[in-house]
């Protein structure tokens, strides 16, 4: 029997041994049947044969839809009705294909299909469409033919990032105005600021087409057309050129756990069937997001899936992707009302070994096209193995998300007086994850700023955002917010488990939250923006935070704090609130007495010499500069026990510092 790297670790696993190497077996058996001999490359290049594509004098369309009866191509050309002239040709694996001069669909026409079966028809846009755009005044998608003309790339793809610090932006609500903001105005005006603040990879959400603008980009229409809310293909491709132009990486915010279940737009009852993607009867439909699950288990849906992800890393360059609701995906019952609390939660016959062997092949296929490429699981139960490689037994994510340490910060903040914060509680929640995987530490997603939530900067100030964020007027309430902002983001930061990441804006504790355009606002974009005049504007205290956070991605990310993986604690007192711990060089102290400041504190520590590198207390991140930073302290033995070495060291109230060790 194959050993596999995280069970052979893990005594607790042994009990479920079996099934899982069970479960791994059936995974390589798939990947078998699924590529039949060929590399994982050319099996997921659907795009290359699917969809419209030019040939000598002619275009040719093909797609796939088993259990239509007849399909026609619907155009200007045919007044959009389904002629003869216009008809597809049928084949005995449900293909479908259609010869038509260039003239009948020039560049920039819109199309459609005509989709006919047994007891139906209906109009469809094609399920490979590379760009699918709406009409303004009827609202109806139409796919839009675009020759196909190489981007001249200018920059090549950065190599890998040691120490992701991932900035989480949506392109729609990234400028000032309440409106939706291109491809093309992020690139001019967020990515240098971007750049400016020192984070080295950037999540795009809502990038694939979606009908909904409200959804966020996770109820997909057309999995191979980037959102035409924003521009062209061509403006996305000259973004991510421009990045990797700067260094930073770009993933995409991918969604194969589910699709929307609309059907002119979308991929629901594409053929007439219910199951031609999708599982038939109620588990192809999501209980709790309304959408429809994907049949992981027919080679057909793995070729379309897999065929997204290299076209994306192909045609746009992007450096790897975030997977959305993987949860969902690996579990039956998508993993609803369940706590995962033991082992036996995992493994008890409800894993969906299907979609287990899909994901372990799309992480093989995003590292053959590029092994420096990004691969994260947004996933909560914490399988074990979802961040082991492929050759250990395991799915093959670089991280995971670390769902856990935003939903215990908002526990803290909203349930627990400061007063009250268990220093014991904070350590082990940033620092709890699987000995064989990386996860991604934040604070607050988009999650935390939507509507009907709250980010940490509005539960900690509430009111007083409205009334005291100028200079100059005092606050002692927004004291205490900006302060407890600083020492919970430095805190999560520093002890990540690899990677940390931050939503667009939360790093300046942007105010408003976010609220797309809907019914229940009167269809108002006032709230799906973010006010980035804020933090330019100096009389005001958000550029505080900004300028701290500045300071701290810059400092984490040359000194390449999250690749040192140990985090070793070193004082934690609950009656005094403080909270020391060591990563590599640095030393970490934090102090969140809401009054009592500490003189002469001690520290354990190895004997050497430290200086002071950052500290949350400057008087340009809004604190009351109580902090010597030209001072180095030494460490001296201890004098119950000459072995141990300890620094003294002056700690102010609600403030953190950072000390680097210098060799003497």
């Amino acid at each position: 029997m194959k050993k596999i790297h995280f069970v052979e670790s893990d005594p607790w696993l042994s009990p479920f041994a079996q099934e899982i190497y069970n479960m791994v077996s059936y995974c390589e058996k798939r990947e078998c049947e699924f590529l039949q001999g060929s590399s994982i490359t050319s099996f997921a290049r659907g795009y290359d044969y699917y969809g419209i594509h030019a040939m000598d004098t002619h275009l040719v369309i093909r797609e796939w839809a088993p259990n239509a009866t007849k399909v026609y191509l619907l155009c200007d050309e045919n007044g959009w009705l389904p002629r003869e002239d216009y008809q597809f040709n049928g084949t005995s694996e449900g293909n479908w294909i259609i010869h038509i001069p260039e003239s009948s669909l020039r560049p920039g026409a819109l199309y459609a299909l005509w989709m006919e079966w047994d007891g139906g028809a209906a109009r469809r846009i094609p399920a490979w469409a590379t760009f699918v755009e709406q009409d303004p005044e009827t609202l109806a998608f139409s796919a839009k033919y675009i020759p196909y003309k190489p981007y001249e790339w200018k920059n090549t793809i950065p190599q890998k990032v040691a120490s992701p610090m991932i900035y989480e932006a949506h392109i729609g609500m990234s400028g000032s105005e309440p409106k939706v903001h291109s491809y093309d105005h992020f690139t001019d005006h967020i990515l240098p600021r971007i750049h400016q603040a020192g984070y080295n990879v950037i999540q795009l959400m809502a990038i694939p087409e979606h009908p909904y603008y409200g959804s966020f980009g996770y109820h997909v229409s057309s999995f191979f057309a980037p959102s035409s809310r924003f521009g062209s293909p061509d403006s996305l491709r000259r973004l991510i050129d421009t990045a990797h132009g700067m260094g930073i990486h770009v993933i995409m915010d991918l969604v194969h756990s589910h699709a929307v279940k609309n059907e002119v737009e979308g991929l629901g009852r594409y053929d007439g069937t219910q199951y031609q993607f999708f599982h038939d009867g109620p588990r192809g439909k999501h209980p709790a997001w309304d959408s429809l699950c994907f049949d992981y288990h027919k080679p057909e849906v793995v070729h379309f899936l897999l065929s997204n992800i290299q076209y994306w890393m192909e045609s746009f360059h992007f450096d790897g992707f975030r997977f959305d609701g993987v949860t969902s995906m690996l579990y039956l019952d998508h993993g609803l009302e369940r706590s995962f609390t033991q082992y036996s939660d995992y493994y008890q016959g409800g894993l969906d070994w299907d979609a287990i062997a899909y994901l372990r092949l799309a992480n093989k296929l995003i590292k053959e096209i590029n092994s420096d490429a990004l691969s994260i699981a947004e996933e909560m139960s914490g399988l074990p193995g979802l961040a082991e490689e492929n050759e250990n037994g395991g799915l093959g994510f670089d991280y995971r998300m670390a769902m856990g340490v935003p939903d215990f910060w908002i526990r803290m903040v909203k349930d627990t007086p400061d007063t009250d914060w268990s220093m014991g509680d904070i350590f082990h929640q940033l620092t709890s994850h699987r000995k064989e995987e990386k996860v991604v530490s934040y604070v607050e997603s988009h999650d935390q700023a939507l509507v009907g939530d709250k980010t940490i900067i509005f539960r900690l100030l509430d009111k007083a955002m409205y009334d005291s964020m100028r200079k100059d007027q005092p606050s002692l309430d927004v004291d205490r917010g900006i302060a407890l902002h600083k020492m919970i983001r430095l805190a999560t930061l520093t002890m990540a488990g690899g990677a940390y990441l931050n939503f667009m804006g939360n790093e300046f504790g942007h105010p408003e939250w976010i609220d797309f355009p809907r019914e229940g606002n009167n269809w108002s974009y006032l709230h799906a923006r973010r006010l980035w005049n804020l933090m330019d504007d100096t009389s005001l205290k958000y550029h505080w935070l900004g300028d701290f956070d500045h300071d701290m991605i810059h400092w984490a990310e040359e000194c390449n704090l999250l690749s040192e993986e140990k985090v070793e604690m070193l004082v934690c007192n609950e009656g005094d609130k403080v909270l020391a711990y060591r990563r590599g060089a640095y030393l970490f102290l934090f102090n969140f007495h809401y009054e009592n400041s500490y003189e002469g504190y001690t520290i354990p520590t190895k004997g050497s010499r430290y200086r002071v590198v950052l500290h949350t207390d400057a008087i340009s991140y809004g604190g009351f500069n109580r902090v010597d930073a030209d001072m180095t302290y030494y460490a001296m033995p201890s004098i119950q026990n000459n072995q141990e070495q300890r620094i003294r060291i002056y700690l102010p109230s609600r403030m953190a510092i950072v000390l680097k060790e210098d060799k003497i």
